[in-house]
């Protein structure tokens, strides 16, 4: 049997801080759940339309600057939206970051983050 965890790509983070996000529908803070080198999903109850372009900005607290990332809306729920970045954080940068534990259940599976 092959497990959501197994499938995935990244290992999640839990993660809890706030971030801006900019899209069609307007720009936006909200908080982030959980994120990996190649995403985030964003906890809101904003309908950001699935397979829309958005740009993600979020802190990375060792280097005390924030990331801008471009990337797009893979799904979409009642608890927010998964965001598969287009090109993932680099792994120096992304090790760098205090983003919790690993998370056990995710946003975004194997499937959102094939190239």
């Amino acid at each position: 049997m092959n497990t959501a965890r197994n499938r995935r790509r990244y290992p999640r983070h839990k993660a809890l801080f706030s971030a801006k996000y900019t899209a069609k529908e307007g720009a936006y803070r909200d908080l982030i759940q959980d994120v990996c080198p190649g995403g985030v999903f964003v906890c809101t109850r904003r309908k950001i339309v699935q397979g829309r372009t958005i740009n993600v900005q979020f802190p990375i607290l060792v280097f005390n600057k924030r990331l801008s990332l471009m990337g797009t809306v893979v799904r979409c729920n009642a608890t927010g939206f998964a965001v598969k970045f287009d090109k993932p954080i680099d792994e120096n940068i992304f090790n760098a970051g205090d983003w919790g534990v690993t998370c056990a259940e995710d946003s975004l599976d194997s499937e959102d983050l094939k190239n």
